[in-house]
């Protein structure tokens, strides 16, 4: 970094470059638009992240972050408590919700990871399993982890960790997304729309 910066700046620039997906570059652009621009709530975007994990806690039942526990979804009787996903990360909750997605969830806080020391005893496993032996409304569950070498596995493990429960479970499907190109897809996603293949109605109305 260099000297003639102020230390503010330098220092500030330091600190988002920490965030995933932002160099240095991108710190620096950052950092000097906020300083342009007085739109900017300097003061308040502060206090935000001074106080971002004050107020957060981890919901008891599925493990999500939330504002408070029982968490708003676990807590909603609307929702259709006979299915459960289950997924890796917050973010995921976010992507099931904004699709549509009405259940319930258990979030396991990561995936199955040998490498990175990451084993069932370090996941939210063992609660999901006495989640479901004390709840004899959830019918279905969903295994949503991610399609890579990890996710699979942990689906792989939850799977046969699971199939004597009395419960049904299911894969969420993976393969080739709208506006995508053949040439393009990888053989894993390939394979993956190839298993995941529907039937056709040949009497539907085109």
């Amino acid at each position: 970094m260099s000297n003639t910066l102020p230390k503010s700046i330098e220092r500030l620039i330091v600190s988002l470059s920490q965030l995933p997906g932002i160099g240095p570059k991108t710190a620096s652009r950052l950092v000097f638009y906020l300083i342009r621009n007085n739109q900017v709530d300097l003061r308040g975007l502060g206090e935000a992240v001074t106080g971002l994990k004050d107020d957060l806690v981890y919901c008891g039942v599925c493990h999500n972050i939330a504002d408070s526990d029982p968490c708003v979804i676990c807590a909603d009787k609307h929702r259709q408590s006979g299915m459960l996903c289950v997924v890796e990360e917050p973010l995921d909750v976010l992507a099931l919700e904004r699709a549509g997605f009405t259940g319930l969830y258990h979030v396991l806080g990561g995936s199955i990871s040998p490498l990175e020391g990451v084993g069932p005893n370090e996941l939210q496993i063992n609660s999901l399993v006495e989640r479901l032996k004390a709840n004899s409304q959830i019918k279905e569950v969903i295994i949503a982890t991610n399609p890579d070498v990890e996710g699979e596995a942990t689906a792989a493990y939850l799977i046969k960790l699971l199939q004597n429960l009395p419960v049904s479970i299911t894969r969420i499907a993976r393969g080739l997304p709208m506006g995508g190109d053949l040439e393009y897809a990888d053989e894993l996603t390939l394979s993956r729309a190839l298993e995941g293949r529907n039937p056709i109605n040949l009497n539907a109305k085109v």
